[in-house]
C-alpha cells in the first residue's frame, strides 16, 4: 500500500468525483477530457490507459510486421507515451508499476530503432548510481549546441518530444531528456527525490554532454518544464558557467505549499512516493526547502519565466517579487487568463507553441542577444498577439486594469 498516509488522504473522495467529472487527473482548468468515460475513480486510471495502450502496442506490431514502419513508428511513441501515462498514478513500487513502465521503455526503443533521426538511450554516473537519458542527436550529428529538457513531475524522458518535431533540432541544437530523482527510470531505480539531489543529477548530465563529441561544450542550456522549472532554476541558481541560458515555463520555482496543501491532494501524496519519505512530517521537512528563493543573487545566465495569471501553484504577486530580485538577463512573459499551462492555442501538449517559443528564446541567448542588463516583462493579452508581438495597448502593463 502506499505510504506515508497524509491529512490530505481524507480527501481522496472529492478528488475520484473531480476525476470521473472532468475526465483529467491534474489541470482540470483545461477543456476536454484526457481519460476514457470508463474511469470513474483515481485508482482506474492505471489499468484503463493500459488497455489502450496495449492496444496500441498490438497494432503497431501488427503494421510493422505488414512493412508499414512510418505507421509502426507513430504508434509506438503512442503506445510507449499512453504506458508512461497509465504508470504514474500507480504510487508505489509495485508489479504493477514496473509492468507498465517496463512497456513504456519496450515501446520507446522501438521508437529508436525507427526514429528518423539518431536517438540514443545513455546512462550517466551520478553518486554512485546511473541516470537514464535519451538524447536525440540532430541528423548526421554535427558538432552543435544542446537542450538539456528537465521534464515536470508528471513526466518520463519517453513522453516529450514528440520524435515526428523535435523542436530543438529545427533550431539547430540537440536535445537531452532526462529522467532525474524520483522521475520514470530514476524513480524505478530507487533514486529518491531530495530538495537538492536534482540539481546535481542535471550537472551530471552537463558534465556528461560535455565529452559528447557532438555537443559544443560552450552552447548547453536547459529547458525546464512545469516542476522541472524549479529544478532548472536551481541550477541556474548554483551560477555554474557551464549552463549559458535556462528557460522555465509554467512557473514552479518558489515555495510548494500552493502546489502540495492547497491544489489536488495528489501531489502531496505523489512527492510522498518520489522522496521516499516516512511520514507526513519527514515529506514536509523536504519540500520545505523546495524552492529557489533566496538564491536569486546566484542566477548569472539568462533566464526565461512564463506563469499563468491565475496560476493557482504559483500566485503571479510571488513570481513578480522573484523576477525584480534578479540580476542576470531576464524575461518573464504573463499570459492573461491562464492557468498553469501557459500557451497561445489548444492542440497536441507536445507541440504546444510554449515549446517553440521556448527553444526560440534558448537560441536567441546563445546568439548573444540577451546583454547584461536585458530584462523585458510582457503581460501576454488574451486574443491578442505573441510574447514576442510589438508592445504597447497594454501588452507591456502586468496587470488586466493597466492600459
Amino acid at each position: 500500500m502506499r505510504t506515508p498516509r497524509l491529512e490530505r488522504d481524507r480527501q481522496q473522495w472529492i478528488y475520484d468525483y473531480v476525476v470521473k467529472e472532468s475526465g483529467r487527473v491534474f489541470h482540470w482548468d483545461e477543456a476536454g477530457r484526457e481519460l476514457p468515460a470508463s474511469v470513474k475513480s483515481h485508482a482506474q486510471i492505471s489499468k484503463h490507459l493500459g488497455r489502450i495502450a496495449q492496444r496500441m502496442e498490438r497494432v503497431a506490431a501488427e503494421e510493422e510486421a505488414a512493412g508499414h514502419r512510418a505507421t509502426a513508428f507513430e504508434l509506438y511513441y503512442r503506445a510507449s507515451a499512453t504506458f508512461a501515462a497509465a504508470q504514474h498514478p500507480v504510487l508505489e513500487t509495485n508489479d504493477e508499476k514496473r509492468y507498465l513502465h517496463g512497456r513504456c521503455l519496450a515501446n520507446y526503443a522501438k521508437v529508436i530503432e525507427h526514429a528518423p533521426h539518431p536517438i540514443e538511450r545513455v546512462e550517466v554516473p551520478f553518486e554512485g548510481v546511473e541516470l537514464q537519458c535519451n538524447l536525440h542527436l540532430l541528423p548526421g550529428k554535427p558538432k552543435a549546441p544542446v537542450v538539456i529538457f528537465i521534464p515536470g513531475c508528471d513526466m518520463t524522458k519517453e513522453m516529450y518530444p514528440d520524435p515526428r518535431v523535435v523542436h530543438a533540432h529545427h533550431r539547430g541544437m540537440h536535445l537531452m531528456v532526462m529522467d532525474g530523482p524520483g522521475q520514470g527510470t530514476g524513480n524505478l531505480r530507487n533514486i529518491k527525490l531530495t530538495h537538492d539531489n536534482y540539481e546535481r543529477a542535471v550537472l551530471a548530465v552537463v558534465g556528461y554532454l560535455q565529452g559528447r563529441p557532438e555537443v559544443d561544450a560552450e552552447g548547453i542550456t536547459i529547458y525546464s518544464l512545469s516542476m522541472g522549472s524549479y529544478w532548472g532554476f536551481q541550477v541556474a541558481a548554483s551560477g555554474d558557467p557551464r549552463v549559458k541560458a535556462v528557460a522555465g515555463p509554467w512557473a514552479s520555482y518558489l515555495d510548494k505549499y500552493y502546489i502540495l496543501d492547497t491544489f489536488s491532494p495528489r501531489y502531496k501524496q505523489l512527492f510522498g512516493y518520489l522522496t521516499g519519505a516516512e511520514s507526513e512530517v519527514a515529506l514536509d521537512a523536504i519540500v520545505a526547502k523546495m524552492t529557489v528563493a533566496g538564491r536569486e543573487g546566484g542566477i548569472k545566465c539568462p533566464v526565461l519565466m512564463t506563469v499563468g495569471e491565475y496560476d493557482a501553484r504559483s500566485p503571479t504577486e510571488m513570481i513578480y517579487e522573484f523576477y525584480d530580485k534578479i540580476r542576470a538577463p531576464k524575461e518573464l512573459w504573463v499570459y492573461e487568463d491562464s492557468y498553469h499551462q501557459t500557451r497561445l492555442f489548444d492542440g497536441e501538449p507536445n507541440r504546444a507553441d510554449i515549446h517553440m517559443m521556448g527553444m526560440d528564446w534558448l537560441r536567441d541567448a546563445l546568439d548573444g542577444r540577451f546583454k547584461a542588463g536585458y530584462e523585458r516583462k510582457v503581460y501576454v493579452r488574451s486574443g491578442g498577439g505573441g510574447p514576442n508581438g510589438k508592445q504597447g495597448e497594454g501588452q507591456d502593463s502586468m496587470h488586466w486594469w493597466e492600459k
